[in-house]
């Protein structure tokens, strides 16, 4: 009998060691809650219990055993206990943890001195063991949502635990023989408790790099200031505003806004405020634009509109039209307004490129003529075809 409790001790201990290691590695990872940390003080205690029965197994002294055993086993609760607080983030008071381990272990003392019946033992033993699990499970099942790939499998690994525990006196006491296979169980029922937590753990990180991904896709692909496309990603999602141009006689348009008297806002009230500008225009330009139409900052002042699904010219000078309504409406930042203007470049595909950087240039080009006439105005580039480059026309 003493063989088979080494052989399960044995493997206990080492499967507990890991477990230590793992967590211990998880609680130094930066930016980790406290979690992890007590779950690997909480397995150093189990660790520890399960040393202090394989050095004692040669003895043959149970009672000397059990009680140590007990003893030191009762101290992985609270760190357990106060592992899932920290892990979830939740305001209570730890020092019942404290109070209930230490009223367990007082029972144990009365009962050492007093030299009581097994079953009078591991009644008080079990009841605490039983209670903190228990308390665990419910915790767990009232949280899940925090993991909930992997909260509901602690709660359900602890409600195991609570119920071994709870029943364990009593199947000893019926069936001795239990005893051995207890110790079996238990072990099962713990490694499944902490993979459990561990699958948490990762759980947890799972998220946050998840979180972090996409994070920096956003700030990849997106101005941090007005929070439109950024020229990067512009590329990329006009290869998607194509496919909804593939029907017959559809065009998509290339707007290029370059914004007029924006650089005295920045010189005479300050970047803070231009900034604040910048904002309110984009904010203006996403209220105009269609769900299918992309709307991109590319400069300091610079905005790029590529509209989708026109079935000609006149409704991308229709678009142009009230973007230039728009941009020249006066701009409220704090107590003061700021009249700025736009000139606006127009090209379409597939009439004058198919290429996005081409259809830019023209566009571009269509934006300078805009402002050698005298700004505020939105022109359209036109294609030679006697082999003359194409030359912007004006479209108002």
């Amino acid at each position: 009998m003493s063989m088979s409790y080494l052989i399960v001790h044995t493997f206990g201990f080492s499967v507990y060691f890991v477990f230590f290691l793992l967590f211990l590695w998880a609680c130094r990872i930066p930016r980790t809650n406290a979690g992890p940390g007590w779950w690997a003080i909480s397995i150093s205690f189990a660790l520890l219990a399960r040393l202090s029965l394989m050095l004692l197994i040669p003895t043959n002294d149970v009672r000397l055993i059990t009680s140590i055993y007990a003893a030191i086993n009762l101290l992985e609760k609270p760190f357990l206990l106060i592992g899932l607080c920290r892990f979830l983030n939740l305001d209570i008071k730890q020092r019942w943890f404290w109070l209930a381990v230490a009223a367990a272990e007082l029972w144990l003392l009365m009962a050492w001195v007093a030299d009581v019946s097994p079953l009078q033992r591991n009644i008080g033993y079990s009841a605490a063991n039983s209670g903190f699990m228990f308390w665990m499970a419910w915790t767990c099942y009232r949280n899940r949502d925090e993991a909930p790939h992997w909260l509901p499998a602690v709660c359900a690994g602890c409600a195991a635990m609570g119920m071994h525990w709870f029943l364990a006196p009593i199947l000893i006491e019926l069936y001795p023989t239990w005893f051995n296979n207890g110790f079996l169980l238990g072990t099962m029922l713990v490694l499944l408790q902490y993979m459990s937590l561990l699958g948490a753990t990762l759980s947890q990180f799972q998220k946050r790099l998840i979180d972090a991904e996409s994070r920096a896709l956003d700030m990849a692909f997106l101005d941090p200031l007005t929070g439109l496309n950024n020229k990067r990603y512009m590329n990329t999602l006009f290869d998607h505003a194509l496919l909804l141009a593939t029907r017959p006689h559809h065009l998509v348009a290339i707007f290029y806004i370059d914004l007029d008297n924006f650089k005295p806002i920045n010189d005479t009230a300050g970047h803070h405020v231009g900034d604040e500008v910048l904002k309110a225009i984009a904010a203006r330009i996403k209220g105009i634009v269609r769900s299918t139409d992309i709307c991109a900052r590319v400069g300091g002042d610079e905005f790029i509109v590529i509209g989708t699904q026109l079935e000609n010219e006149n409704q991308a000078f229709e678009v142009a039209k009230k973007l230039l309504s728009q941009m020249t409406q006066k701009v409220q930042v704090g107590e003061h307004q700021y009249m700025l203007g736009a000139s606006i470049g127009i090209s379409l595909y597939p009439h004058h490129a198919r290429d996005l950087s081409e259809l830019i240039q023209c566009a571009d080009s269509a934006m300078y003529q805009v402002k050698r006439n005298g700004k505020s105005g939105y022109e359209i580039y036109k294609a030679q075809h006697d082999g003359a480059p194409m030359q912007p026309q004006m479209a108002h």
